[in-house]
Formats: structure tokens, C-alpha cells, sequence
């Protein structure tokens, strides 16, 4: 037997480790999302404007979904997914009223 790793499981491992690069790229984007989020938030307290504009949602679920077709993905998945970002968000603005 040779100690020598087999060629298939290394590119399996340097996908995987891949994969979880990508994976803490997206919780930064998710928390830099957030951030800017919390700030358009804070925005709106002190103009007293409302915390939901369902225009902009509407927007946004339009925009996931173009770019979603760009990059030749499932356009509702991505839609979903973004639908929980703008939960998240409004989670985190009810938090810090």
C-alpha cells in the first residue's frame, strides 16, 4: 500500500476546502449586507420614515432574480434566499428600536 494520497480524493479536498472559502465569503457579504442594512434603517429613524418599503423589496426580489438568470441559476431559490435576507433584516431592525 502506498502512503501516497489518491489524485480524486486531493481535487475532493481542495473542492471541499473551496467550498468553505466560498462559504465564509458569503457570511462576510451576509454580514456586510447587514451592516449597510442596519444603516439605511437608522436612516429612515431619523427622517421618521417607515422601516418597510415594499417598493424596494419588490426591487430587490426583481434585481435576485435577473441576476439569478445571468449566472443561470434557479431564479426562485436565489428569490428565496433573499427573502430571508430581508427577514434577517427587519429581525435585526425590530431588535434595535
Amino acid at each position: 500500500m502506498s502512503d501516497t494520497p489518491n489524485p480524486e480524493e486531493m481535487s475532493l479536498d481542495e473542492l471541499r476546502r473551496e467550498i468553505e472559502d466560498i462559504d465564509r465569503e458569503i457570511v462576510e457579504l451576509i454580514a456586510r449586507r447587514t451592516y449597510v442594512a442596519d444603516t439605511v434603517a437608522a436612516v429612515k429613524a431619523d427622517r421618521d420614515l417607515p422601516t418597510t418599503d415594499e417598493s424596494q423589496e419588490a426591487r430587490v426580489m426583481e434585481r435576485a432574480g435577473e441576476n439569478a438568470e445571468r449566472f443561470d441559476l434557479d431564479a426562485n431559490l436565489v428569490k428565496a434566499v433573499f427573502r430571508l435576507l430581508i427577514e434577517l433584516n427587519k429581525v435585526e431592525q425590530r431588535e434595535s428600536r
